[in-house]
C-alpha cells in the first residue's frame, strides 16, 4: 500500500506542474493527434469499404457463377442452365416462380461529378425479381425501369458520384440512349454504386447473345443453402459453383481493403516514430527540469519504482490526451464522408462512406498510449537511477 500511495503521490505532482511545462506537453499532444487522426482516417476508408461490399450480404441469398469464375467478370452461363438452376431444390418461390435473377453487366465510363474525369461504372442487367432477391432495393425518386425498355435506375452512391444520373436525364452509352427513371437504395451496399436495366434489353445492346454472368437467387432458408449447392453440384448438366452473397462480397473487397489496410498502418508507423522522439523529448526536459525534486523525493524515502511509473504515468497521460482529441478530431471530420474507389476485382467505382467505428477509436487510442509508454520508459528509468548525491548538487 505504501509503494501504491508513493506513485500516486509523485505522479499527482508530476501531473499538476504539466502547465509549467506546457509548451514541450503541448507539442507532444499535437504530435500524438496527429498520428491518430491519420490513422483513423486511412482505417475508416477500410471499414467505409468493408462495409459497403458486405452490408447487402444476405444469408439467404446465394451467386451462381461458372466454375472457376473467381468473379462476375470472368463468369458466363446460358439461358438453359439459369432455367435448370432455377429448378434446383432450395430456392424461394412466389405465386410467378422461382425468386431468382440471371443478370449480366458491362462497364460504362461516366464522368465524375467532382473532377470530371471518367470511370468506370457497373451497368448490370436484372431480371424482374432482382428487387425481390435483395430485399434492401428500395426506389427512393422515380420509377422502376420497365421492362423491355431502354430504362435504368441508378444506385444513390453512383447518382451522387457521377453526372448524368439525375432522374429524366438521358444517357449514351454504347450504341443505345437510355433513360433514368428511378435512384435507388440497396442498404449503403455495393448496389448502390451501380446502375440497373432489363437483362433482355442489355443483352442485345451489347451482343451478349442469350447469355448471362451471374444467377442471383433467394433460399427459402439460410438453412437450404448446403441442400442447394448439393444440388447444383449433382446435376451433370451444370459446371458452376455457389456461394453466400456475403461471402462473394466480402471475397471481392479482400484486396483493396488489405492494400489499404497495409499502407495506412506503414505510414501511422511512421508518423508514430517522430510522435515517439516528440514525447521522448518532452519527457527527457520534464526529468530535467525536476532533477532535484525528484533527488529530494528519494531523500526522503520514496523508492526508485514509484518514480519510474509516475513519470511514465504522465507520459502516458499527455499521449492520451492526444489520442483522444486526434480520434474525436477524425471522427468528426471524416465519420460518413462519402466518396468512391476503384474496386481491384472489377476495376469499377465503388461508391462508400468513410467509417469510424469504435473498434478503430479504441485501437488508436491505444496506438497513442503504446507511443506514450516508450517515451516515457527511458526518461523513467534515467529519473530512478539519477544519484541522489549529485542530482541534489544540481540547480
Amino acid at each position: 500500500m505504501n509503494w501504491i500511495s508513493q506513485i500516486v503521490a509523485v505522479a499527482i505532482f508530476n501531473l499538476r506542474t504539466i502547465p509549467n511545462r506546457k509548451g514541450s506537453a503541448i507539442t507532444t499532444v499535437v504530435g500524438i493527434a496527429g498520428v491518430v487522426a491519420v490513422f483513423v482516417g486511412v482505417l475508416s476508408i477500410a471499414e467505409g469499404f468493408r462495409a459497403a461490399m458486405t452490408v447487402s450480404g444476405s444469408d439467404d441469398v446465394v451467386i451462381v457463377l461458372r466454375s472457376g469464375a473467381d468473379s462476375e467478370m470472368n463468369s458466363g452461363l446460358s439461358r438453359e442452365e439459369t432455367r435448370l438452376i432455377a429448378d434446383v431444390p432450395g430456392v424461394a418461390r412466389n405465386a410467378e416462380g422461382a425468386l431468382l435473377s440471371s443478370e449480366l453487366f458491362v462497364m460504362v465510363n461516366l464522368p465524375k461529378r467532382s473532377t470530371g474525369t471518367d470511370a468506370n461504372v457497373p451497368l448490370r442487367g436484372v431480371g424482374k425479381e432482382a428487387a425481390s432477391v435483395r430485399h434492401n432495393i428500395q426506389i427512393v425518386s422515380g420509377r422502376m425501369f420497365e421492362l423491355g425498355r431502354n430504362e435504368v435506375i441508378a444506385g444513390a452512391g453512383a447518382a451522387r458520384s457521377f453526372a448524368g444520373l439525375d432522374v429524366g436525364n438521358k444517357l449514351r452509352v454504347g450504341q443505345n440512349e437510355w433513360e433514368v427513371v428511378g435512384v435507388f437504395t440497396g442498404g449503403g451496399g455495393s448496389a448502390e454504386s451501380e446502375v440497373w436495366t432489363d437483362a433482355a434489353v442489355l443483352q442485345p445492346a451489347y451482343n451478349r447473345g442469350d447469355t448471362f454472368q451471374s444467377v442471383y437467387a433467394k433460399l427459402t432458408s439460410p438453412d437450404s443453402f448446403v441442400q442447394f449447392r448439393d444440388a447444383l453440384a449433382a446435376n451433370p448438366q451444370l459446371k458452376v459453383k455457389a456461394l453466400l452473397q456475403k461471402e462473394y462480397l466480402a471475397e471481392q473487397s479482400k484486396a483493396l481493403t488489405s492494400f489499404i489496410e497495409t499502407v495506412g498502418v506503414g505510414i501511422t508507423a511512421l508518423m508514430a516514430l517522430g510522435a515517439l522522439f516528440g514525447a521522448l523529448n518532452t519527457m527527457y526536459s520534464a526529468v530535467a527540469a525536476r532533477t532535484r525534486e525528484i533527488a529530494t523525493l528519494r531523500a526522503i524515502g520514496f523508492g526508485a519504482s514509484p518514480i519510474v511509473f509516475s513519470v511514465l504515468l504522465e507520459s502516458v497521460a499527455l499521449a492520451i490526451v492526444g489520442g483522444v482529441a486526434g480520434a474525436a478530431g477524425a471522427y468528426f471530420a471524416l465519420d460518413g464522408f462519402q466518396t468512391s474507389t476503384i474496386n481491384f476485382q472489377t476495376f469499377s467505382q465503388i461508391a462508400f462512406a468513410f467509417t469510424v467505428t469504435p473498434q478503430l477509436l479504441a485501437k488508436a487510442i491505444l496506438w497513442a498510449a503504446a507511443i506514450g509508454m516508450l517515451g516515457g520508459l527511458f526518461p523513467a528509468i534515467r529519473a530512478a537511477r539519477l544519484p541522489i548525491s549529485t542530482a541534489l548538487r544540481e540547480t
